[in-house]
């Protein structure tokens, strides 16, 4: 199940930030286009940004270096515990790229006299060094002692687009493999191995559903406790999601299963479902309530491992749906958030069925221009079938359904 969401950030006119990236990912931070006839307090901002842009500088060389003293060194002592966590679970995670853009000006922080606060967009990168790094913008909080200028906290990133990483606030144990990432807590790393192993192989079923350019370089995915369920990403998931996929740009989604709501089969066909909105979904989101059916009906249908329709877990539930409250239209069966569980699965069901039917019906090649139309390019049903399948969006709807209700009787 997936809860697709985007994340964007600006940078006022005011101070404009080129970045040099060198050899070993490192980056380098300069400050262009100051105005000879600014005013004081704009001036005085300006040197404390040319400041903290160099301490970040020196923590972003350390990071990339493995150096966590050189990371803590650019803190005050009351900051070390936090940065300590970070630093090690980013490197867990095999940072390449870690990148900071001050955007903006520090502005002073009100009640605390000598203190600044600074949002800084950050730009990170997992074992790939070449990859598209993914932006998250944080506020950086700094305090003058002396002659230095020290970061006072991190703040957690708190957008409303996507919400906190997880290397942010919890303690990571992670699982590499040659196409994912898996990271869990420290309680949970037992369940790392399994974990991963199930995560590969779903990852070469998700490369066949790359709609767009190429397959991710690395799968990311994060398995959650209960506390974490409730932190990671904002929380606040419907009560029926037992995992979800978030892009966090770059190119990139990143995956989250609910360790609470694994079935006792394992996970298989939940990562095989959620890998495959990574694969296929634009980095911008999917255009709204009614391709809902399509974009699940493609990851159930990749969940599903190529079994028989008879065989698929959700008949049941879409039977029932489909003899009670179902109004015949795919573009209205999308779930509400409040939904109970067995409408949930109803609805998940009649779009595995419809895709299912054009699979059939027309092949999977076919069906992804079809589903590339319509989730990446916006088109409407009709032009898009006319485009993927030479037929009449109202001839094939009335199909799909059909199938569905057969299926279910």
């Amino acid at each position: 199940m997936v809860i697709v969401l985007l994340l964007g950030c600006g940078m006022p006119a005011l101070l404009v930030v080129g970045v040099v990236r060198e050899a070993g990912g490192r980056a380098t931070v300069g400050r262009i286009g100051a105005s000879a006839s600014e005013d004081p307090a704009t001036a005085v901002a300006r040197g404390l940004a040319d400041r903290m842009t160099a301490q970040l500088q020196r923590q972003s060389t350390a990071l990339l270096g493995g150096d966590r003293a050189g990371f803590l060194a650019v803190a005050e002592p009351a900051a070390q515990a936090d940065l300590r966590r970070r630093f090690a679970a980013l490197r867990a995670l095999k940072v390449t790229v870690w990148r900071a853009e001050p955007s903006g000006l520090p502005a002073p922080v009100v009640g605390k006299p000598g203190e600044w606060r600074l949002p800084v967009r950050f730009q990170y990168c997992f074992v790939t060094p070449d990859c598209r790094p993914s932006p998250v913008l944080i506020g950086t909080r700094w305090r003058e002692n002396g002659a230095q200028l020290l970061l006072v906290a991190l703040e957690e990133s708190r957008s409303a687009e996507t919400g906190t990483r997880p290397w942010e606030i919890s303690d990571l144990a992670v699982a590499i493999g040659p196409r994912t990432i898996v990271a869990t807590t420290p309680a949970l790393r037992g369940k790392l191995p399994g974990l991963l192993a199930q995560a590969e192989a779903a990852a070469k079923v998700a490369d066949g559903y790359v709609v767009d350019g190429s397959p991710p370089d690395r799968y990311r995915i994060f398995y959650a406790g209960r506390s974490e369920w409730q932190r990671w990403y904002g929380g606040g998931r419907p009560q029926w999601t037992g995992g979800y996929a978030v892009t966090v740009g770059g190119g990139h989604h990143e995956v989250v299963l609910n360790a609470d709501g694994l079935p006792s089969s394992g996970a298989d066909d939940l990562l095989r479902h959620e890998l495959t909105h990574a694969a296929s979904l634009p980095e911008r989101g999917y255009p709204g309530k009614t391709t809902w059916w399509l974009v699940e009906g493609l990851a159930e249908y990749a969940g599903a491992g190529g079994q028989p329709v008879d065989r698929y877990e959700g008949l049941a539930q879409v039977r029932k749906l489909v003899r009670s409250s179902w109004d015949g239209r795919l573009e209205g069966v999308t779930p509400a958030d409040d939904a109970p569980a067995d409408r949930v699965g109803g609805s998940y069901g009649v779009g595995y069925l419809a895709v299912r039917h054009l699979v059939d019906r027309y092949g999977p090649q076919r069906l992804l221009t079809f589903f590339e139309a319509v989730v990446h390019e916006r088109k409407t049903f009709a032009v898009a079938a006319e485009q993927a399948f030479g037929e009449q969006w109202s001839t094939l709807h009335d199909e799909c359904v059909a199938y569905v209700r057969a299926a279910a009787a």
